[in-house]
This record gives structure tokens, C-alpha cells and sequence, in this order.
């Protein structure tokens, strides 16, 4: 089977549809399948990646002269990426994002991460946002299947888009293998490089509205009298330029509490270390289609204090202790068992290694590669 894959995203890592393409193709690759996985690329974005890596096994690039803008961005989804798909004779195309195009050549599959652009007022944009998510919204009907992260993404889908029940499968994303409760020798000089102490709360995310990160700065200050001096608050990310209601800077509602420590967002490498230097990691958001940086938390020992919103109860399960997302006083009692009582501790930490184990790019893998040959069989 010879399957096209948007590769818009491929070299951006920092992004989630960057990170979810490449993991996916390493983990389709890996399955030893009668399989052709084709790259397609804008020629900045080839340019851009051959000065960094191979391409992985069984892939190969076609690149396509694009400009970089976003209207580029629009005719490449939906002209320059469904005529190379037909070029190339391919038996499915993949768009690992929520940008199909209107009128696709071949059986085609969509990733629909999540609505948030649909469904939450502040993520909506201006005019032309609010156009492109009409447009990708309208284009889901033409594809042969849509995927998605979640069971909770799976019925926004079905509701907000309209699509039959039967062409919407939800298809769980995973952490990745270096994620793991297992200390290395370099753990201690990662949580130097930060200036971290042995143990601490961790938070790691945005810092845009819907991520409440104002309301795990309360849940630590009302938790602080009794775990303050021996768990500091540690909050990983990148900072907002400006403090904006869709963007509150933290560092303002720190000074307002009096707690918590910044570090820049740290690198891939690093994260797994900082993971497994937290007591606790605090994720208290209001809307996520799937979650990823919970199931890191679990994947590595850590119990998550969240909230009981949208699919993070499905991806933290009992690996964690969940509770409304504005019960402060709630998670602020559960972050303070969680630094007192190392038998708790031990154990929602073993519950949350028997979670995270529920998830793996393997079966992310065989689940998609089973959607496309479905998808090619509708041809």
C-alpha cells in the first residue's frame, strides 16, 4: 500500500501536529508492513530538514514548490497536496491535521485533533480564522474516514461536524519510550541545569486560557502553609509576551500569591528527567482533545492532580486524582496527601504506570494502518 502524508508540519517538532506526524510515521514504519509512506513537503521544509536527519525507513520525500504564507499554507492543502497525491498514483492520503481538502483525488483520511477553534469562544479568531475553520470544517464531509485523539474529540466530531458515527474513529496518541518511572545518570544533572531541588509540583504546558493555569497557582498557594518549604511550584513553559485575557501572565498571579518558580520550556530530552523529579504534576485544564503531557506525567511514576473535563479523564484514568477544574481547595488537599504521605504516593504512582501502559505509538500505529486500508477500500 502507497500512502501520502500532508508533511506541512513534519519539520516543526515544537508543534503538536509536528510532533504527532513524526511519531506516527516512525511507529508505521516500524510495523514491518507491505507499506510506502511518501512525504509530501514544501521544498523550504526539505531544504530545512536535510540539514538536520535522514528520512525515516521506508519514507521518502516529495517536495513541492510552495510559498510559506498562509494562503500558501491553504493552496498547498487544498491544491498542491491533493495533485500530488494523484501524481503519484497513491492508494490513501493522510492529512494529520484538521485541514482536508474540498475535493480530494483519493480516498482520503483527516486527523481532527480537537474542535477548539469551533467550539471555544476565545480560540475563534478574526474573520479569516473563523473562514479556514468553515472551510476545514465543510472539507471533513469529503473524507473517506476522520480520525481522532479521544473518545470525548470522537462525539465533538459527531455532533459539532455532523459526520456519521461510522466514519469517526478515535485512535489514542501515546508517550513516547524514553518516558519511563527508570532514573538515568543524568536525571540529577538535568534537574541542576534548571535549579531544581529533589522534589517539587510540577506544571508543563500554555499558558492560554482554557490551560486554568490561574487556578493551580491558587490550588499551590492554599497547599503552600503546608508543603511550600519542601515542594516548590515549578511551571515549564513559554512564557506570554503580554498579559491578555486569552494569555494571563503567571508571573503577575505569582506575585499576587507569593509562590512558584519559572523555568523555560525544556527540551525534549529533558522532559522525562523533570517528570520524574515531581511529587505531583498539576493539570487543571478546562478543554483538552487529548492531553499529552498527563500521560508523560504517568508514564513516568508521576500521579496527576487534574481536572475531570473533556478526555482527560480517559487518559488519566485512576493515575491520578481528578476533581472539577475549579475546586481549588480540592486540588490543593490532594497535591498536600501527595507530598505527606509516601504510601499514597507509592501507590497512585503504581496505579499510574498500569495506566500509561494502556498506551503505545505501536497501536496507535496498527489502529491508523487498519483505518487506511479501510479508507483505500472504499476507492
Amino acid at each position: 500500500m502507497r500512502v501520502a502524508i500532508n508533511a506541512w508540519f513534519w519539520n516543526s517538532p515544537t508543534t503538536g501536529s509536528g510532533q504527532y506526524t513524526q511519531r506516527l510515521v516512525e511507529g508505521l514504519t516500524a510495523l514491518g508492513q507491505d507499506l510506502e509512506i511518501i512525504l509530501v513537503t514544501t521544498e523550504q521544509k526539505q531544504e530545512a530538514r536535510s540539514k538536520r536527519q535522514e528520512n525515516p525507513a521506508s519514507c521518502r520525500l516529495h517536495p513541492v514548490r510552495c510559498s510559506r504564507s498562509n494562503l500558501g499554507k491553504v493552496w498547498f492543502e487544498q491544491v498542491a497536496f491533493p495533485s500530488a497525491c494523484r501524481r503519484l498514483h497513491v492508494d490513501v492520503a493522510h492529512v494529520p491535521y484538521w485541514a482536508p481538502p474540498l475535493r480530494p483525488t483519493i480516498p482520503t483520511v483527516v486527523t481532527i485533533h480537537d474542535l477548539i477553534p469551533l467550539l471555544l469562544h476565545e480560540y475563534r479568531g478574526g474573520p479569516l480564522v473563523r473562514l479556514y475553520t468553515a472551510l476545514v470544517g465543510y472539507a471533513a464531509r469529503s473524507a473517506a474516514l476522520a480520525l481522532t485523539d479521544s473518545a470525548f474529540s470522537r462525539q465533538d466530531i459527531i455532533a459539532h461536524l455532523g459526520l456519521a458515527p461510522g466514519r469517526v474513529r478515535a485512535i489514542h496518541l501515546a508517550a513516547g519510550d524514553d518516558y519511563t518511572p527508570t532514573p538515568t545518570p543524568t536525571d540529577a544533572d538535568v534537574r541542576a541545569r534548571y535549579s531544581l531541588p529533589e522534589r517539587y509540583v510540577l506544571y508543563l504546558g500554555g499558558f492560554d486560557v482554557r490551560k486554568n493555569v490561574a487556578a493551580l497557582i491558587d490550588a499551590y498557594h492554599r497547599a503552600a502553609p503546608t508543603i511550600g518549604e519542601t515542594h516548590p511550584l515549578v511551571i515549564a513553559g513559554r512564557l506570554p509576551e503580554n498579559d491578555t485575557p486569552f494569555s494571563p501572565d503567571p508571573r503577575r498571579l505569582a506575585r499576587e500569591r507569593g509562590v512558584v518558580r519559572f523555568i523555560a520550556f525544556p527540551d525534549d530530552a529533558d522532559k522525562p528527567a523533570l517528570y520524574r523529579g515531581a511529587t505531583a504534576f498539576i493539570f487543571p485544564s478546562r478543554y483538552e482533545g487529548f492531553g499529552l503531557p498527563p500521560l508523560e506525567a504517568l508514564a513516568c511514576g508521576t500521579p496527576v492532580v487534574g481536572s475531570d473535563a473533556s478526555s482527560i479523564p480517559e487518559i488519566v484514568g485512576d493515575g491520578g486524582l481528578l476533581l472539577p477544574p475549579d475546586d481549588v481547595e480540592g486540588m490543593a488537599q490532594a497535591l498536600s496527601r501527595l507530598a505527606t504521605d509516601a504510601d499514597f504516593r507509592a501507590e497512585l504512582s503504581q496505579r499510574a504506570l498500569a495506566q500509561a501502559a494502556r498506551f503505545s505509538w505501536e497501536q496507535t500505529a496498527q489502529e491508523t494502518l487498519a483505518a487506511y486500508r479501510d479508507a483505500a477500500s472504499q476507492a
